[in-house]
C-alpha cells in the first residue's frame, strides 16, 4: 500500500523538482518553443494567403484566357465568314464572266454560221448562173445552128425588148 499512499518527503521533493522544472522550462525553452509555433502559424498563414492568391490570380487569368477564346472564336467567325462571302462572290462573278463569255461564243458562232451561209448562197447563185449560162449556151449552139434560127432568134428578141 505504500505505492498508493506517497510519503510526505517525497511529495515535497516531487513539488519542489517539479517547481524547478517549471522555473527552468519557463524561462529557457517556453519562449523559444512558442516562437517557434508562433513562426510555424506565421508561416502557414502566408502561405495559406498565397494560395489564397494565387488561387484568386489563377481564377483571374482563366477569366481573361476564356475572353481571349471567345475573341478568338468570334475573329475566327468573322474572318471564316467572309472568306466565305468572297468565295461565293468569286464563284457568281466567274459564272456571271462565264456566261456573259458563253453569250459572246454563241453570237460569234451564229454570225460566223450566217456568213458562211450567206457565202454559201452567193457561191451556189454563182454556180447556178455558170450552169445556167453554159445550159443556154449549149441549147442556142443547137437550135442557132443554122442561118435562118439564127435571124428568127435575132427578130423576137428585138420584138421582145421592144415590149420591155
Amino acid at each position: 500500500m505504500e505505492l498508493l499512499t506517497p510519503d510526505l518527503g517525497l511529495l515535497f521533493w516531487q513539488v519542489v523538482i517539479f517547481g524547478l522544472l517549471f522555473f527552468l522550462l519557463s524561462k529557457f525553452a517556453w519562449k523559444p518553443i512558442t516562437q517557434s509555433l508562433k513562426e510555424r502559424e506565421d508561416n502557414i498563414q502566408g502561405a495559406l494567403d498565397l494560395a489564397e492568391k494565387t488561387r484568386g490570380e489563377m481564377a483571374k487569368l482563366k477569366a481573361e484566357n476564356e475572353q481571349i477564346l471567345a475573341q478568338a472564336r468570334i475573329e475566327r467567325d468573322t474572318i471564316l465568314r467572309g472568306a466565305k462571302e468572297t468565295a461565293d462572290k468569286l464563284v457568281a462573278d466567274a459564272r456571271d464572266k462565264a456566261a456573259v463569255e458563253g453569250q459572246r461564243m454563241l453570237e460569234q458562232a451564229r454570225e460566223a454560221m450566217q456568213n458562211e451561209r450567206q457565202a454559201l448562197v452567193a457561191s451556189m447563185k454563182k454556180e447556178v448562173v455558170n450552169l445556167s449560162i453554159e445550159v443556154a449556151e449549149k441549147v442556142l449552139r443547137r437550135e442557132l445552128a443554122d442561118k435562118s434560127s439564127q435571124e428568127k432568134l435575132v427578130q423576137d428578141l428585138v420584138a421582145s425588148s421592144r415590149l420591155n
